[in-house]
């Protein structure tokens, strides 16, 4: 079983059951499967081959669940590519990832057709609406008017896609996944939270992200579930969405969870739908958490803390454990997956010692895509090494303290910079907040604060030392605070803190 041939027996099963609706269009899985094999046929006919790279450049839309299963169907490799990239970093990728043909919307396609000179293996830019430039193809003009299931046998062990991580400490790597691989992650995800076909997901996290794409949109079309897609973030939509489609299943970044509780009429919708609330790709304060607790009325909150590399999974915390342990990333692993904290000797740590968290599991990638030194740094013994630092408590309770690289030594003491943002976040005064380190002469490394205050607040430095003496070690607290307009941050909401520092660096 994959996820081409289940979609094809849900279209089956349920012909006439609603699949998708985007905007003003709308699909049941009979409509959907038809779609899917004609764009499927159609990228037959027009030479795509089983193996092929076929990248992605679309914000969220059906169209692009169309051209991932078409794409799918056909045994291409798929390389959804983050939207907001400049041309550097898109020639980057599809030269990296051997791509032969782009699919991308036509807001797209100029950057696209900048992107891909000097590389003569891309064939063919495919545009999902009337193409601009001479030479593309729109979709449409692709699509055959043969609906059946395309010819091509895909097995477990044929490549499915390439999720290319943040590159939050320099040029992204291509994550490289199998089709049995991206089903292993469904089944775990419908084992872990009981997924059915009554559920009803909203995709609003962009979806060549890992979560929104694998744990969200595939698994939902595993078990035949309902999708709302919205192409951008706009809460009012959102809200109202969730309401008219009575949504089961939500799935947010921190920063859309925040900027939804301060969405002024959030209070008029009815949101008691939602069976089950999650979020990842970033860590969220336990005052959010429970902010949204609060305001969602219920417990039922996953965390799930995990990286693309691991499928993505990774360990979670459940809604009862949320209820005495807000604020960790969890005890266990998701379905099918194994979870340590290791010293770097390889063995486990006791409580109250820092390690690095590692996974094993049916999940992890096959390797970086043509990174074979990276892989074999990341990759070990059949563990994958994530570079987070965690440390459990007595319970066995994991609280992630820091990336590796991330972590700030000053003056040979240790300073975990996850755990100053989380004393710092809790300012009333502050809206958003990076701890790095930056070079002193003296102590090697001093802990930096980088702020954004909130609108029309100006903090005081003296009250902020004092708020700091009262919640941290004097070694934790920041010698430097720099303030900025806004933080670099990536689509999944994570600190670019090699950008940072570098800002820091040149100022």
């Amino acid at each position: 079983m994959n996820i081409v041939k289940i979609l094809a027996q849900n279209a089956v099963r349920h012909p006439e059951k609603m699949a998708v609706v985007y905007e003003d269009r709308s699909y049941t899985y009979g409509e959907f499967n038809e779609i899917v094999n004609r764009f499927a046929n159609g990228l037959l006919n027009l030479g795509v081959n089983k193996g092929e790279k076929v990248a992605l450049m679309m914000k969220n839309s059906d169209f692009f669940a169309i051209s991932y299963y078409a794409c799918a169907k056909i045994g291409a490799v798929i390389v959804p590519m983050n939207f907001r990239l400049v041309e550097r970093e898109a020639n980057y990728i599809l030269n990296q990832s051997d791509s032969v043909l782009v699919i991308c919307d036509q807001d797209y396609e100029e950057l696209i057709q900048a992107s891909k000179n000097g590389i003569p293996a891309i064939r063919q830019v495919i545009t999902v609406e009337t193409p601009s430039i001479e030479g593309n193809l729109s979709i449409e003009a692709i699509l055959s008017k043969d609906t059946s299931e395309p010819s091509i046998e895909i097995n477990g062990t044929d490549d499915l896609h390439i999720l290319y991580t943040s590159g939050t400490t320099g040029n992204p790597k291509g994550a490289l996944f199998d089709h049995q691989r991206v089903t292993n992650v469904n089944v775990g995800m419908i084992g872990t939270f009981g997924y059915n076909a009554q559920e009803k997901f909203i995709h609003i996290a962009p979806l060549y992200h890992a979560a929104q794409l694998v744990i969200c949109l595939t698994s939902s079309f595993f078990v035949g579930g309902f999708n709302v897609i919205h192409r951008e973030f706009n809460p009012s939509a959102i809200f109202r969405d969730i309401e008219k489609y009575k949504i089961t299943n939500f799935f947010a970044v921190p920063t859309m969870y925040k900027l939804m509780l301060e969405y002024a009429d959030k209070d008029q919708y009815d949101v008691s739908s939602i069976k089950r609330f999650s979020y990842g790709a970033a860590p969220m304060s336990a005052e959010q958490v429970n902010q949204c607790i609060k305001f969602f009325k219920t417990h039922n909150f996953y965390s799930l803390c995990g990286l693309t590399e691991g499928g993505p999974t990774g360990v979670f915390l459940s809604p009862e454990e949320h209820k005495t342990k807000v604020g960790s990333a969890g005890k266990d692993g998701l379905l099918l997956t194994e979870v340590k904290v290791v010293a770097p000797n390889g063995l486990e740590t006791k409580a109250g010692e820092v390690g690095e968290l590692i996974l094993k599991g049916s999940t992890i990638m096959k390797e970086y895509y043509k990174k074979p030194k990276e892989t074999a740094s990341t990759l070990r013994d059949g563990w994958l090494y994530t570079g987070d630092l965690g440390i459990k408590d007595e319970e066995g309770y994991i609280s992630i303290v820091d990336r590796s690289k991330d972590m700030i030594i000053s003056g040979g003491e240790n300073v975990y910079s996850v755990e100053v943002e989380n004393v710092l976040s809790a300012h009333p005064q502050i809206a958003d907040i990076a701890i790095i380190g930056t070079p002193d002469p003296q102590w090697g490394e001093v802990v930096t604060a980088v702020i954004v205050q909130k609108n029309g607040e100006t903090i005081d430095l003296v009250e902020l030392e004092a708020y700091c003496r009262k919640n941290l070690s004097g070694y934790k607290i920041p010698r430097k605070v720099l303030f900025e307009n806004e933080l670099p941050r990536n689509t999944s909401g994570k600190l670019m803190k090699f950008q940072l520092r570098e800002t820091v660096k040149s100022n």
